[in-house]
């Protein structure tokens, strides 16, 4: 599994440390669109000394390099999302559960329309959606 992590670190023209593969075995571990605390949290059992603020600026980097995508949330609380491939976000407002949402579909339909529509002044890239509402597990009492 390392090796991977080491390849897609040269791939973006980092060097490849400790630190930087111990935050992507996180990523690659924690499938729950975790919280800076979550990976932090995961790295500090197998990795005491690796700082909290190493932490952070490796996930800055890792943002900035294309390497994982930082979804938010309505309580103000930044997750961070490993999957680079097209997909949107179910997200459940009670219990702030994350989970990735594919549909080639709906990709289709929703790029055909910006393409389309005309936003003066604007450009489009890219297109991600987070679909907000509440998972029926949730309804029924569940947490997760």
């Amino acid at each position: 599994m390392f090796l991977a992590y080491r390849d897609i670190l040269q791939e973006k023209g980092l060097k490849v440390t400790p630190q930087r593969l111990a935050v992507l075995d996180a990523l690659s571990n924690l499938k729950i669109h975790p919280t800076t605390d979550n990976i932090t949290d995961f790295i500090k059992r197998n990795h005491p000394s690796i700082a909290v603020g190493t932490i952070y600026r490796t996930l800055e980097t890792f943002v900035e390099k294309g390497i994982v995508n930082k979804v938010n949330t309505n309580h103000d609380v930044m997750r961070y999302d490993a999957v680079l491939k097209r997909h949107h976000h179910l997200y459940c407002e009670k219990s702030e559960k994350i989970e990735d949402f594919y549909d080639e579909e709906f990709d289709k339909l929703v790029s055909e329309y910006l393409q389309k529509k005309e936003i003066p002044g604007f450009k489009m890239k890219d297109f991600k959606v987070q679909i907000t509402g509440q998972f029926s597990d949730i309804a029924k009492g569940n947490k997760e």
